[in-house]
């Protein structure tokens, strides 16, 4: 905003105006201190100076030009510039008469008002009165105009910036129209800002960080475009929806409407989604915990864990509020994507509305709370109460988190607030009222596919900051989520062919461990592995009801496990198993004490299979001729497999050209018809 100051000079109205209205109460640039052009000085300068720096009497045809001409010397120096203010007369056809220049941290702070009803930012103001400026004046010579430059001082209060780092003033980062188009497109396919700024570093052959923007320039970029009319957007992204759902009859979309006919909610997911779900929807994350900052909606994703260990996306909703109403539709809605197939267990944020509406809607999947959502405000919450010790309280915490028993975790709880004195601490009295929905022990006897472990949860919160890395339009959102998966899929399926290629170690020489390797993914195989090593450290001894096992360093305690060989049923007290989809130590020891040389199949879960769940489900219900194929592809696969681990020129041979027959097969197209066939066995079996 300019300001206007007007006063007298030689009986003519004289109009000052300042380009920044604090200027004119924090910095006084008058005749008396600068300095007039008179020969003698301009004589002076033209001696004593050359064209790489201003000097009295020097002349431009514009008062632009002088301003670029002073940019460009104030960057070499190691600061930046600002148009001050501009005088003019007013009145006798002079117009503009004089321009001041001054260094950017000319003046100083200027005073808020403090508003009450308005918070303040209280940012660090650059400004600390420093004097450096250059003045222009008009001139009028044989009839022709132009501006001369008559005062210039260089005296900095301040110290100037090093080249490397001047470029980093607000005043010289500029993102081109075509470095605009370049990052639009970028975002569309969501990839992060990071990642941007790398590439355009490739593209235009600079070192890292030498761009002539910053990554914050390009998240105020990206924000700016987000500045839309959300009515519009809306609509935009519905349009969005009704297009993909033509080309692809498989994707899904739900969303719901207001009183004035705008949209509230939107839920959706896609064909690969539904299929993954069908697999592999036993456990669930629902995070709820970003939003899309440009509308201001509540985001939710649904994510859970393939076979071979990695995330896989179910879902996305976007919501007008966080209310039970809002988040009883999207589960109602995520539901019938899935046929009504609920989650076993699923894992949220601690929010009060979402908890009713899994009871109400989800009433026999088991909730419990995300530990990650929760480690994520331990800094907010603990880092100033407990100081220096706020990591060694953290180990702590994630010792008691994985213990196995709720009796010695009632009694780590105890220990570890007694030790760094915490009664009082209201986060602490909140986390223990809320044990049971996020400490292990007493989460032991449901399935959550590992997704409770610290490091699974990185994968999966990295798999789902992809979605937000950089968000631009509400329409372009389900295309970027779209863009995201295919490419997490397709890095899934390198991966997954990389797990299966690997050469695997046995490390026991039991049978049983030969056995699992041949069915299990190497992800699953590597957690049972882990227990039959463990296994040999453990003794059991028969019961009356069972077997008694413990570490044989022990005299006292250990695990129940109970075990019918004629059933082929076993089962263990640490509920590992039920836990975690993979035999504890203890059950493997006592089916090796009894002569076992193969787990039983009820204890190698499909879902952690090299076969994957729709295949499986497709051999048992397919016509015989088709099973009988089926049979053999896996048959072949098997043997590629084990024959391409073989050398590494095998390895390269399969990867490649098994590469190009999986891009053939997609080229395939299946019909409407086939898929909902499949889907409807699936839903019956």
């Amino acid at each position: 905003m300019m300001s206007e100051a007007a006063g007298l000079r030689n009986d003519n109205i004289m109009l000052v105006v300042y380009d920044d209205a604090s200027d004119q109460r924090s910095l006084s640039l008058d005749d008396t201190s600068s300095t007039e052009e008179s020969p003698d000085e301009t004589r002076l300068s033209l001696e004593t100076t050359n064209d790489l720096t201003p000097y009295i009497g020097q002349r431009f045809s514009t008062h632009d030009a002088a301003y670029e001409y002073y940019s460009e010397f104030a960057k070499r120096c190691g600061f930046s510039i600002r148009r001050h203010r501009t005088e003019g007369k007013v009145g006798v056809g002079k117009g503009i008469t004089r321009r001041y220049f001054v260094c950017h941290r000319a003046g100083n702070t200027p005073i808020k008002n403090s508003s009450e009803s308005k918070p303040q930012r209280n940012r660090k103001s650059s400004r600390c009165g420093c004097q450096a400026y250059m003045r222009i004046s008009k001139t009028t010579e044989l009839g022709a105009l132009e501006w001369r430059v008559t005062g210039f001082a260089n005296h900095h209060n301040h110290e100037l910036l090093e080249p490397n780092q001047v470029r980093f003033l607000p005043a010289y980062r500029t993102i081109s129209e075509s470095d605009k188009s370049r990052i639009l497109m970028f975002a569309k396919t969501g990839i992060s800002v990071q990642q941007m700024m790398r590439l355009m570093e490739l593209e235009k052959c600079v070192e890292p960080g030498c761009l002539p923007f910053t990554e914050k320039d390009v998240r105020n970029l990206l924000q700016s475009f987000r500045k839309l009319d959300p009515e519009e957007e809306s609509i935009d992204l519905l349009r969005m929806c009704r297009s993909i759902k033509e080309k692809d009859p498989n994707f899904k979309f739900e969303y719901t409407l207001d009183s004035n006919h705008r949209l509230e909610n939107i839920a959706w997911s896609y064909a690969s989604s539904v299929q993954a779900y069908e697999s592999f929807g036993d456990a669930v994350v629902f995070d709820t915990t970003h939003r899309l900052t440009a509308f201001d909606m509540p985001l939710g994703i649904w994510v859970g864990i393939n076979n071979y260990g990695m995330p896989c996306f179910f879902g996305c909703v976007l919501l007008r509020e966080e209310s039970l109403r809002s988040f009883s539709w999207a589960l109602k809605a995520f539901l019938s994507f899935m046929y009504g197939k609920a989650p076993q267990t699923i894992l949220t944020d601690q929010n009060v509305f979402l908890k009713e509406a899994i009871s109400m809607e989800m009433p026999t999947a088991k909730h419990a709370l995300c530990i990650w959502m929760i480690v994520a405000k331990f800094p907010s919450w603990f880092n100033a109460v407990l100081g220096e010790r706020y990591n060694e309280w953290k180990s702590e915490f994630y010792r008691i988190y994985n213990l196995e028993s709720i009796e010695d975790f009632e009694l780590g709880w105890r220990d570890l607030v007694n030790s760094f004195g915490l009664h009082s601490n209201r986060h602490i009295v909140n986390l223990y009222g809320l044990r049971s929905l996020w400490a292990l022990p007493f989460l032991r006897s449901h399935f959550f596919a590992g997704m409770t472990a610290i490091g699974q949860s990185k994968f999966i919160n990295a798999f789902i900051q992809r979605f937000l890395s950089a968000q631009t339009r509400l329409a372009h959102f389900v295309e970027q989520v779209a863009v995201a998966v295919d490419f997490k899929d397709q890095a899934g399926e390198q991966q997954t062919m990389q797990q299966n290629l690997q050469n695997i170690c046995l490390k026991t020489g039991a049978p049983m461990e030969s056995h699992a390797a041949s069915i299990l993914t190497p992800h699953a195989f590597s957690k049972l592995q882990e227990q039959l090593v463990l296994a040999a450290h453990y003794a059991s001894f028969q019961m009356e009801d069972g077997f008694l096992v413990r570490h044989h360093t022990k005299a006292d305690g250990g695990r129940k496990v109970y075990w019918v060989p004629q059933e082929g049923i076993i089962s263990c007290s640490c509920h590992h198993f039920e836990f975690s989809g993979i035999l504890c130590r203890h059950a493997l020891r006592v089916l090796s004490t009894g002569n076992c040389f193969q787990i039983p199949d009820r204890y190698i879960p499909v879902r952690w299979r090299r076969i994957s769940m729709p295949s499986a489900k497709l051999l048992q219900s397919a016509p015989s001729e088709h099973a009988e194929k089926i049979q053999l592809l896996q048959n072949i696969v098997s043997t590629l497999v084990t024959e391409s681990a073989k050398s590494r020129e095998r390895l390269d041979i399969a990867t490649e050209q098994v590469s190009i027959l999986l891009s053939r097969i997609r080229e395939v197209p299946v019909s409407l018809q086939s898929t909902r066939e499949i889907c409807s066995t699936h839903r019956n079996i």
